[in-house]
């Protein structure tokens, strides 16, 4: 990335874990429903990306994200975050 829109950031704490942990929101969208956020642990160049889905409700305060780890499902929101991000060479 080209440090262009990692501006927010946010917390989570994966499931099994104590610790929070931080990621750079590279970019978001949503699909079908549901909010899918493209993350890094760093703003470096080189950083490696993971994809994140919301599962909380409508409604809900607080967002509940997950590590996307179905590869159909990965597949095929890598190739959306791709289009919206035409100048970054995306290795998830």
């Amino acid at each position: 990335a080209k440090g262009h829109r990692m501006n927010k950031r946010i917390e989570f704490c994966p499931d099994g874990e104590t610790e929070a942990v931080g990621f750079f929101v590279v970019e978001e969208t949503r699909i079908a429903g549901v909010s899918y956020l493209l993350v890094t642990e760093s703003e470096e160049d080189e950083a490696e990306a993971y994809l994140l889905k919301d599962l909380s409700e409508d409604g809900e305060a607080e967002a509940r994200y997950v590590f996307v780890e179905d590869d159909e499902e990965l597949e095929a929101v890598s190739k959306i975050f791709a289009e919206l991000l035409d100048d970054v060479d995306l290795e998830l």
